[in-house]
């Protein structure tokens, strides 16, 4: 198991939060995904380590940014 955690930023509402969650969770290996919005923390718990591309798109496709 890995488990990172990345700062998102531009979410606002528990909205963002699920979008985020959703793209995220899509990526191949993540078996759990955290969002906090008042701090924009993303915790990512994976069977592999997450490729950063891959983790930057899919915060990206749900319209925000991986700071």
């Amino acid at each position: 198991m890995s488990t990172t955690t990345h700062t998102v930023t531009g979410m606002t509402c528990d909205h963002c939060v699920a979008a985020v969650t959703e793209e995220v969770s899509a990526i191949d290996g993540v078996s759990n995904v955290d969002v906090v919005l008042a701090t924009g923390q993303v915790t990512v718990t994976s069977t592999t380590p997450i490729d950063e591309t891959a983790l930057r798109e899919a915060v990206e496709e749900a319209g925000y940014v991986l700071a």
